[in-house]
């Protein structure tokens, strides 16, 4: 075999050192597959439990709506009693009705009754062909401007926009987190890719290094350095190999199907690189996010609506104040139905039925305590709504100041980094004119691959941060991603 000249061999490793050492991604296989942030958020939007729960919201809102529509649905309601005793009818009645509730506080009836029997009171009497009625009842005080069924309606109607934000503010959460923990798998990833790379160079290296102290070029301790330098590297590897691991597990969480059966990760699916997570930020003014947070954050909004809500139930509350006065009318007529005739004004003035009722507690304590309990809900729920607002605030303006922070800091890592690799190419330079050591050697290039990870770890913190701030700014744009 012919010996390999000592610098044909260092020669060689350089070549094998630099293009390895500047593919982050020299290890991927064919067959994988890059798993970007917008489908993996898409697939969590879609198929997540948590996700599902959020979107049931706006449906049982809508379904609470309608119970309480139910208020104003018309109701038919007829009754039958027939009492017989040795041939002798004691009474037959007979009374059939439709009412029809109407928003503005009244109600329209409609009916038809005939009683008979020697045991009928008198004033239940009515003509052998029965008795038909048209009326409408209207309540004067209490009830005139707001009534429970529209108190109701109206707080129900709030409940839809209520469970909206609530289904955003559930989402964005989740989304949150989710985000989070792909970008761990992404440095976790990206960390295991880097290590890998340093263990193989640093394997390459020991056999070149026994090769040659086979042939005498080198003494066998160097051997030994080597292969300590690779062992290493190999420890390191493993760890990160184990973390990355985890890391997908973790991911696999988040991840099912439209049958609500779990996914992993597979060795086949490998997260972006993190400039596909941080390039082209179109970073907000500060004082534009703070705007857009006050106005459009869920919390805000789920906040303001409850406490709109307060303020239906106080002027409910508050009408209770007045008397109830109920004005009731109702037109006659034998037989049925209603002929065209019975309208006019000297039939409506013989043949009716008119009714009155008024009522008022005296000193109206449960009114009043009702209404003080409302209006200390309000006053609770204003204090509540500012210091959310305050909270939410400062919640960006910190995460923004994380944000400018870590820009600036992965700008100077990128720097740094490209300093270590100035300095390794260096150091290669002088190895192979025989002025440095096997240890300068890798000393250098682990350097380089710790500064290499910490930018992996600064561009992750970066993303993560970018997260938190559309999170804080209530912007994830759950719709768009």
């Amino acid at each position: 075999m012919t010996a390999i000249k000592p610098m044909r061999c260092k020669e060689l490793l350089w070549v094998v050192f630099l293009a390895s050492i500047g593919l982050p991604s020299a290890l991927l296989a064919d067959t994988t597959a890059v798993f970007r942030m917008d489908d993996y958020y898409a697939q969590i939007i879609k198929y997540h439990p948590v996700a599902r729960q959020a979107n049931l919201l706006d449906e049982k809102a809508r379904q609470e709506l309608r119970i309480a529509r139910g208020m104003l649905d018309p109701t038919v309601i007829s009754k039958f009693y027939r009492k017989e005793l040795g041939g002798t009818n004691y009474y037959t009645l007979w009374d059939n009705t439709l009412k029809i509730p109407v928003w503005y506080g009244t109600d329209i009836k409609a009916g038809f009754e005939r009683n008979s029997g020697v045991n009928v009171n008198g004033e239940n009497l009515t003509p052998s062909e029965g008795l038909t009625y048209v009326g409408i009842s209207v309540p004067i005080g209490q009830g005139l401007i707001i009534d429970e069924r529209r108190s109701t309606i109206r707080q129900a109607q709030l409940m839809v926009n209520l469970a909206e934000a609530e289904k955003i503010s559930m989402i964005n959460k989740l989304l949150l987190q989710a985000g989070k923990d792909y970008i761990d798998w992404m440095f976790a990833y990206h960390r295991w890719q880097l290590f890998s790379q340093g263990y193989d160079l640093a394997k390459f290296r020991f056999e070149a290094v026994k090769e040659r102290v086979v042939q005498g070029d080198l003494s066998g301790i160097d051997s030994v350095e080597a292969k300590i330098e690779m062992q290493n590297r190999r420890v390191m590897m493993r760890q990160a190999e184990v973390e990355y691991q985890n890391a997908s597990l973790i991911v696999s969480n988040h991840l099912w199907t439209e049958n609500n059966t779990p996914v992993e990760v597979t060795t086949g699916m490998i997260p972006a690189e993190p400039k596909a997570v941080t390039s082209n930020i179109q970073m907000d003014s500060l004082q534009t996010l703070l705007q857009l947070a006050q106005t459009n954050h869920p919390d805000l909004i789920k906040q303001r609506i409850k406490l709109n809500q307060l303020n239906i139930e106080r002027r409910f509350i508050a009408d209770k104040f007045k008397p109830k006065l109920n004005l009731e009318y109702n037109i006659i007529q034998k037989g049925f139905p209603l002929a065209g005739e019975s309208f006019n004004g000297t039939y409506l003035s013989n043949n009716y039925k008119f009714g009155a009722s008024f009522s008022f507690p005296i000193f109206l304590r449960n009114e009043r305590g009702k209404l003080q309990l409302t209006t200390l809900k309000i006053t609770e729920s204003n204090l509540g709504l500012q210091q959310s607002g305050r909270e939410i605030v400062n919640n960006v303006q910190a995460a923004y100041n994380d944000l400018v922070a870590l820009n600036e800091q992965v700008s100077l890592q990128e720097d740094m980094t490209g300093n270590a690799r100035i300095m390794r190419d260096g150091e290669q330079q002088l190895f192979n004119n025989g002025e440095s050591s096997l240890f300068m050697i890798n000393s250098r290039e682990m350097s380089l691959i710790n500064n290499q990870v910490k930018l992996y770890e600064f561009k992750a913190k970066y993303a993560k941060a970018r997260i938190t701030l559309q999170w804080a700014a209530g912007t994830m744009n759950v719709g768009n991603q």
